[in-house]
């Protein structure tokens, strides 16, 4: 599209299945950069990566072109396939279904990558469940209760 100049940035939120802890931290380098190839074949751009064994917050500048529901099948597809075919963990493997969209401004993004940078850190103190909540309320998004991710007992 000649002469479309745009800057969107997007922080995804997505969980592992049933929260189960799978993410190993043996490969979970290897998935961030297996993800980043994802979004960079889709014309994104991974700004920062980071999770916990359950979640995963990735920042990707966004390709007007993609929709970010698209991006996120591709992503989710395309990791769960690799996660399989190399055997990383036991079962079969997949992601929840949805995920979070939260949108930032370009002098937000130093700030919002350093929270994804520090997410073992911050988990230390707070659930993913009650991060997830606290991100949709923050964005004023209207939920039911019974499709966030569950908290896990």
């Amino acid at each position: 599209m000649a002469n479309t100049y745009t800057q969107i940035y997007i922080q995804y939120i997505f969980a592992v299945q049933n929260r189960a802890s799978l993410i190993h931290e043996d490969w979970e380098s290897n998935l961030y950069a297996y993800i980043g190839g994802i979004a960079k074949e889709h014309e994104n751009k991974l700004f920062s990566i980071n999770g916990m064994p359950d979640h995963i917050h990735a920042l990707i500048s966004m390709n007007p072109k993609q929709a970010p529901s698209d991006l996120m099948f591709h992503i989710k597809r395309s990791s769960s396939i690799w996660i399989n075919d190399n055997k990383l963990c036991t079962g079969k493997f997949s992601w929840q279904e949805g995920f979070g969209a939260f949108s930032y401004g370009k002098s937000q993004i130093p700030t919002v990558a350093r929270y994804i940078e520090n997410q073992k850190k911050h988990h230390a103190k707070q659930t993913f469940y009650d991060e997830y909540i606290a991100f949709l309320k923050a964005f004023g998004i209207v939920y039911d209760e019974k499709y966030v991710y569950k908290r896990i007992e």
